[in-house]
């Protein structure tokens, strides 16, 4: 019986080999978050194979030991690991500029904004940002950008976008500020609508562009050069027929919603999650609650707009004056959505911020109440699971993509660490690895 039994696990562990005969890189981590949320592992050795995690073993495991040939070792033994990054509010063909000649846009074609873009997308991932969720860039733009990443043409983050705004004739994601036979020649996009007929159809147009989710402005924005404030503008029949719309054809929804009667009807419709949630009240705790509904607070954008407030004196009235009464209300919107525990999950709203700074929304939330663990749970596990990707990103379990960066020390004692991303792996392509002089 003895014999049989050493034959038996002989034959396992050669089958458990073989399994894994086509591992090509070990990673030895010296501490490993491999669940956010739960207690990280000491001295792990994680098996890549074809761009996804397959094997995690304690201690440090050599390429001859496992029976492994012809595979890359990296070393993070003195690194802490995690999983990549996702931050779900971006606009990645863009970045504000108070310097910039406001009118470029009537001289630029759509291949200037792409190549202008392709630095944003390189700091991104260094950043140690693996995935992003674009929320409003031309269709004709960020889906050849989202290709040309998919392609390895150019590096960038996993991109997930909306493309054109869903928005109401002259209201937030339309055109201001030009003579009338200008906005009638460019036009917000093509999901500026009127009635929920109209903005069905907007809904279609929009997911045939090739939008993987439905970004619609409930309310209006701060940064829209007009003074019609930040209440509802999409009626709640027109919010009702483009949440319907939208997931019949299998898409979530989001909503910028800043006002208070614009975050509670888009709920009420069936929105997936709150961009902002600036004058969220009781009953907008009571109906994220009810529904499930995520809040995205891009904490980052109020106070990137209120520093430039106080330094650029070009910036418009109308814009100066929805700063100045929005911003101030974002920490006490988040720390009341953190305090009723409601789904918050990690947006920067970079575009408005620079790109690759998005790991200063981790510092502002440490500072409005999260502690470290909850803010590494919001880009990662929240956020994998608003976005519906779970089963692939938000985490290092076996199964999934090999998105893997790495700090020195512990992010959960000192969240500043993650603005030193030193190691960054996207679907088991290394895309920065910094080493130290002593290695």
């Amino acid at each position: 019986m003895k014999t049989a039994a050493l034959t038996l696990n002989f034959l396992a562990l050669t089958v458990a080999l073989a399994a894994y005969g086509q591992v090509d890189t070990l990673i030895y981590g010296g501490t490993v978050l491999v669940t956010p949320g739960e207690k990280p592992l000491q001295a792990q050795t994680l098996l890549i194979e074809k761009g996804q995690i397959v094997r995690i073993d304690s201690g440090y495991k050599s390429a001859l030991e496992l029976e492994l040939n012809d595979v890359d070792v990296i070393d993070l033994k003195d690194s802490y690991l995690l999983p990549g990054l996702i931050d779900m509010h971006v606009h990645l063909t863009f970045e504000r500029d108070p310097n910039a000649n406001p009118h470029r846009w009537l001289t630029q074609e759509d291949a200037d904004q792409a190549l202008t873009a392709l630095p944003y997308l390189a700091r991104t991932l260094n950043a140690g940002f693996t995935t992003v969720r674009d929320l409003g860039g031309s269709y004709k733009v960020i889906f050849p950008l989202k290709r040309a990443v998919n392609a390895h043409t150019i590096k960038g983050p996993r991109i997930f976008a909306a493309g054109d705004f869903i928005s109401a004739s002259g209201g937030h994601g339309d055109l201001h500020g030009y003579r009338h036979d200008v906005t009638e020649l460019f036009t917000g996009g093509l999901g500026i609508c009127n009635g929920a007929d109209d903005c069905r159809r907007a809904v279609r147009e929009v997911i045939k562009s090739g939008a993987d989710v439905i970004k619609i402005t409930a309310t209006g924005g701060v940064l829209s050069n007009t003074a019609a404030g930040v209440k509802q503008q999409l009626t709640d029949a027109e919010l009702r027929a483009i949440v319907e719309t939208a997931h019949r054809l299998g898409r979530k929804v989001t909503a910028h919603a800043h006002g208070t009667d614009g975050i509670n009807a888009a709920i009420r419709a069936g929105v997936d999650s709150i961009e902002h949630g600036s004058y969220l009240n009781k009953e907008s705790i009571t109906l994220f609650k009810k529904h499930g509904t995520y809040l995205v607070p891009t904490l980052l954008a109020g106070a990137t707009v209120t520093e430039e407030v106080l330094t650029n004196p070009a910036m418009p009235p109308a814009i100066v004056d929805k700063v100045k009464q929005v911003a101030p209300l974002m920490e006490s919107a988040f720390r009341s959505a953190l305090k009723h525990r409601i789904n918050i999950a990690f947006g920067t709203d970079s575009g408005v911020s620079k790109h690759g700074d998005n790991s200063k929304e981790f510092a502002l939330m440490v500072r409005y109440g999260m502690t470290p663990q909850q803010a590494i749970v919001s880009a990662t596990r929240s956020a994998a699971q608003l976005l519906g990707q779970q089963n692939r990103i938000g985490d290092l379990e076996p199964g999934k993509y090999a998105d893997i960066i790495a700090v020195k020390g512990d992010p959960e004692q000192n969240i500043q660490l993650l603005s030193k991303v030193h190691f960054v792996m996207k679907e088991g392509v290394v895309y920065k690895h910094e080493k130290s002089h002593s290695d």
